[in-house]
């Protein structure tokens, strides 16, 4: 029998979550995209919100990815940096997230002329923000915009070995996946830099090209866990590793929708990459410029896939064991989950 979607958005809106794809730049809100907007007028962002939700329809990836730095242009002191920290943290806690991991691209703010000394401060003084004020734990994830290649690569390990924000646990790389091929020797060495430093490898990769960008991440950059991973349903071979594996995949369904990455929701690869028995998470990516949140992307796996709550509670136990959390805050969490699920009378759903 087909649960009730009120039961079910109660159930969501109960569940302790962990989030681990969302970008800091990505996950600005509307209200402050338009106060930043507003202190630097004159540039393409624009300053009403009917307008800038306007310029949140994205034509396809490379347009999402223009209008993507034009906010990014937007963040110009290291305050600005914190008080993102900050809202995002208080957005999440609102969606019973306790935990986040949050990508920060600091090669961008670095360009505009701020030191590295001080991102690292703003980005720590958010983090004990997030915690004090809103009860969530930050990660931070420094990734390589992959269409700035070797320079991108190198002042990004850079920053992240010499002076490291106190949470940063990841070394990750973005932008257009068409791109890296030519910069192939330089993502690997900083990758094996970083990594052989301690950080973990968390590269995006099968979202806008084949299984080969997969290939590469996974061969090439020996990643951890997988941003997006949708391309792996196009090569057996791959699936059946993931499977062997159990390397978990970041999977953002509305994010592959609003870049045209998938034509319709219907067509999203989730329930097949499930039925496959692969190892995924929900997350959001960039909420506010897709219309989005963590919240919903749960309620729109119950809707267009036909999750019910022990499928939903798989999935937030999957992101919480994924996640770089230490083992006991992990185990708190997932304790956490099976309270509320014996709550709403739904079997523990164990590793999904």
């Amino acid at each position: 029998m087909t649960e009730p979607t009120s039961s079910i958005d109660a159930f969501i809106a109960a569940l302790p979550k962990a989030e681990l794809h969302v970008h800091l730049i990505g996950s600005a809100s509307v209200p402050t995209v338009l106060e930043l907007s507003r202190r630097h007028p004159g540039g393409p962002v624009p300053t009403t919100e009917e307008e800038l939700r306007a310029f949140y329809v994205f034509r396809d990836f490379p347009h999402f990815a223009q209008v993507y730095a034009s906010v990014n242009s937007l963040v110009r002191d290291p305050e600005d940096i914190a008080i993102l920290v900050a809202g995002i943290a208080r957005d999440l806690a609102a969606q019973n997230v306790r935990y986040v991991e949050l990508t920060v691209t600091a090669y961008s703010h670095l360009a505009v002329g701020m030191p590295m000394a001080a991102v690292t401060e703003a980005l720590d003084l958010g983090a004990r923000q997030a915690v004090a004020e809103h009860g969530v734990r930050v990660g931070y994830i420094f990734d390589v915009p992959g269409e700035c290649g070797a320079e991108g690569a190198r002042v990004t390990l850079d920053h992240a070995l010499s002076v490291p924000p106190e949470a940063l646990v990841g070394f990750g790389l973005a932008g257009i996946e068409q791109e890296r091929v030519r910069h192939r020797d330089a993502f690997r060495d900083a990758f094996r830099a970083a990594t052989t430093a301690g950080l973990h490898s968390v590269p995006h990769g099968g979202e806008m090209s084949g299984p080969e960008t997969m290939w590469e991440v996974i061969e090439g950059l020996r990643a951890e866990r997988i941003g997006h991973g949708i391309a792996c349903v196009r090569d057996p071979r791959l699936m059946a590793y993931l499977r062997e594996t159990r390397l978990p995949l970041e999977v953002c369904p509305t994010s592959n929708l609003r870049t045209g990455q998938v034509p319709t929701i219907a067509r999203h690869p989730l329930p097949r990459m499930l039925e496959e028995g692969l190892y995924v998470t929900l997350n959001s990516d960039d909420p506010p410029m897709f219309a989005t949140t963590l919240n919903g992307e749960y309620a729109l796996a119950a809707r267009a896939f036909g999750l019910g709550t022990a499928e939903l509670a798989g999935l937030a136990g999957n992101a919480v064991r994924a996640s770089f959390l230490d083992e006991p805050a992990k185990r708190a969490i997932l304790a956490e989950i099976d309270q509320v699920c014996a709550a709403h009378a739904v079997r523990s759903p164990g590793a999904f």
